[in-house]
């Protein structure tokens, strides 16, 4: 069964926290609450949600405040790519570029609608997966990548210890008993430098091979994705159109 998303909301109004809480519950979202900045990088930490809504002016630390701390600061680094939806009760131009130029991926002005809200949820959600699947297939290149280059390099060195062995053999003295063994012994090392060399390769494919897996596995299409939100989504939209 598949993890649903989590939010974390962050506001210092109760009433706000406790309706999200029972709305995006409702929809089978992991909810946490924060009442202040301070509180929500707390959260972060310990939650790592999938999405951010947050409130722009609270006490302790603002909505800006938290946002540059988590897209600007070393040891919030790991949390960078988590979208964050900014609400605020001003509709001033200014402070939304300032938003988005801080990385808030969304803005909505209060007072807000709720089906608005749950459209845009679902926009940037649906967005990050995409970047998400972006970035597993860009990570399974950057594997293939590597994984040829080490092919490269054990073609490269497997001709060039068989050139070394045949100019050997080339100039081998075969009456020469001293020749005979160097050439022996240059034999059995290039022999065992190879092998070393396909055993070390087998368990770099066989790893790749792991972390492909992972990866395909955390991967969907286009067509999944946008059918899952479908799903998830559309179930609310057809309660709340039957009067529920």
């Amino acid at each position: 069964m598949k993890v649903k998303a989590k939010i974390l909301i962050v506001d210092d109004e109760q009433i706000n926290l406790d309706f999200f809480s029972l709305m995006l519950g409702k929809l089978g979202f992991q909810v946490e609450k924060a009442e202040d900045g301070e509180e929500a990088l707390e959260k972060v930490r310990n939650f790592v949600p999938d999405l951010i809504i947050l409130d722009n002016i609270m006490p302790k630390l603002s909505g800006w405040e938290v946002t540059k701390i988590l897209k600007q600061r070393d040891d919030f680094a790991g949390f960078r790519s988590i979208p964050i939806i900014m609400f605020s009760a001003m509709d001033d131009v200014k402070d939304k570029i300032e938003g988005f130029e801080l990385g808030v991926e969304d803005y909505i002005t209060k007072p807000f609608n709720f089906s608005e809200v749950l459209a845009r949820i679902k926009a940037v959600l649906r967005h990050k997966e995409l970047a998400d699947q972006v970035a597993h297939r860009e990570h399974r290149i950057s594997l293939m990548q590597s994984l040829n280059q080490s092919l490269i390099f054990f073609v490269r060195r497997l001709r060039g210890s068989l050139s070394d062995l045949n100019g050997a053999a080339g100039v081998l003295d075969a009456e020469n008993t001293g020749d005979v063994e160097d050439f022996l012994r240059k034999f059995i090392t290039e022999s065992e430098s190879t092998i070393a060399a396909l055993d070390g390769l087998e368990r770099e494919i066989r790893d790749r091979e792991d972390k492909e897996k992972l990866l395909k596995k955390g991967e969907l299409s286009l067509n999944d994705l946008e059918e899952k939100y479908q799903k998830h989504f559309g179930s609310w939209k057809d309660r709340r159109e039957g009067g529920e």
